[in-house]
């Protein structure tokens, strides 16, 4: 499996309040939700990139208010004229 790190100031782990360890499973989840929105990931696969399980993971899309269904153009309009 590859990895990716990505450096940080100290200053934003006091800024956020939150352990190292808290703050970096945040920025995976939150990356994670701009690759769904992006359709660069299925909701599975956004789910399994952040740790979580599916069901979890929408419900964390629904509080922030990012639409678990994620469709482009092309594909509602197959879906509405199926």
């Amino acid at each position: 499996m590859h990895s990716l790190s990505i450096p940080y100031a100290a200053d934003l782990l006091v800024t956020s309040g939150k352990s190292p360890h808290d703050l970096e499973e945040e920025l995976r989840f939150l990356l994670a939700v701009k690759l769904f929105e992006m359709h660069r990931l299925s909701l599975g696969k956004a789910a399994e990139f952040c740790g979580m399980v599916k069901l979890r993971f929408m419900f964390e899309l629904g509080r922030l208010k990012v639409p678990v269904v994620n469709l482009c153009d092309n594909q509602i309009q197959d879906e509405l004229h199926d």
